[in-house]
C-alpha cells in the first residue's frame, strides 16, 4: 500500500512539474507568435506574465499535493509533518504571492467593476 501511495505521490510531482513547464512553454510561444506579428511586446508582456503566473499557481497545487499524499500516509512522523507544515507554508506564500501579482490586489479586496473606467470631468 505504501508503494502505491509513493507511486501517487511521484505521478503528482511529476505532474505538477510538467504543468510549470508546459504552461511556460504555451505563454513563451504565445507571446512570441504575437511579437512575431506586430514587433511589439508591450501590449503583451502582461498576458506573459500571467500566463507564466497561473502556470506555476497549478504547478504549486499539485506539488502540494504530493507533499501531503507522501509525508501524511506514508511516513507520519512528527519530524515529517514539521517538515511539511514548512513546505507547504512556504509554497502557500508564494501561491498567495503570485496571487497578488496576477490580479493586481489582495484577496479580500473586491474586484474591481467591468467597463470603462469613470471620466475624470
Amino acid at each position: 500500500m505504501k508503494e502505491i501511495i509513493e507511486l501517487i505521490g511521484e505521478a503528482l510531482d511529476f505532474v505538477g512539474v510538467l504543468v510549470i513547464a508546459a504552461g511556460t512553454l504555451i505563454a513563451g510561444v504565445t507571446f512570441a507568435l504575437r511579437y512575431a506579428r506586430t514587433r511589439r511586446a508591450t501590449g503583451f508582456y502582461p498576458a506573459f506574465r500571467q500566463g507564466v503566473g497561473r502556470a506555476i499557481l497549478l504547478g504549486l497545487e499539485l506539488l502540494v499535493a504530493a507533499d501531503i499524499i507522501r509525508t501524511v500516509a506514508v511516513s507520519p512522523t512528527f519530524q515529517s509533518v514539521g517538515v511539511l507544515a514548512v513546505i507547504v507554508a512556504v509554497r502557500t506564500f508564494l501561491s498567495f504571492s503570485l496571487q497578488v501579482e496576477l490580479e493586481g490586489r489582495l484577496p479580500w479586496q473586491p474586484r474591481p467593476a467591468a467597463g470603462p473606467p469613470p471620466s475624470g470631468g
